[in-house]
């Protein structure tokens, strides 16, 4: 990543614009968001300006469920966040497999102001991941995808918010 293609990619709002697939729930999701307090003061002190990028597809239910979120984040403390399409970017993508080997999405990949890559997360809160590749297997996929949208619902992107700021705490 460097800063000329960084600024190239669409901003989380240009990218709400070109959504196709679920493009209510996108939008209804980001209308909804509400951070919590501790989380955006959290963020506003750590020091340092950042760069994220958001690997995602309109298709993908995990990336409505968080993005908006880290979307209403980075506009809160000035962070710029942009999106580039998993099928459209291969070479990134491919750098930031789940488990070394899944395509899985969102990413979301941290630079620093030169960007040099600090870290990323991806693809869902690590509580969640673990018990979909656990006993979620184990369910039939759309009785599975109710119980994460429920997680979703229930968390309201605290988690996936916490990990993220993890990243960037690490790096500070």
């Amino acid at each position: 990543m460097d800063r000329k293609r960084f600024q190239a990619a669409p901003t989380f709002e240009e990218y709400l614009e070109t959504v196709d697939r679920n493009r209510d729930l996108w939008h209804g999701v980001h209308e909804r968001v509400r951070l919590p307090d501790e989380l955006v003061e959290e963020a506003g002190a750590l020091p340092g300006s950042w760069n994220l990028v958001a690997i995602s597809e309109d298709w993908c239910g995990d990336a409505v469920n968080t993005l908006p979120a880290v979307a209403r984040l980075a506009q809160e403390v000035g962070w710029d966040l942009r999106v580039l399409s998993r099928d459209d970017n291969p070479d990134l993508m491919d750098t930031h497999l789940t488990n070394g080997r899944s395509r899985s999405i969102p990413v979301v990949i941290v630079y620093d102001e030169e960007f040099n890559e600090i870290g990323w997360w991806g693809p869902r809160p690590g509580e969640l991941q673990e018990w979909v590749l656990g006993e979620g297997l184990a369910m039939p996929s759309p009785e599975r995808y109710k119980v994460v949208r429920r997680w979703y619902a229930k968390d309201r992107a605290r988690t996936t918010l916490q990990e993220i700021l993890g990243v960037v705490r690490k790096a500070t």
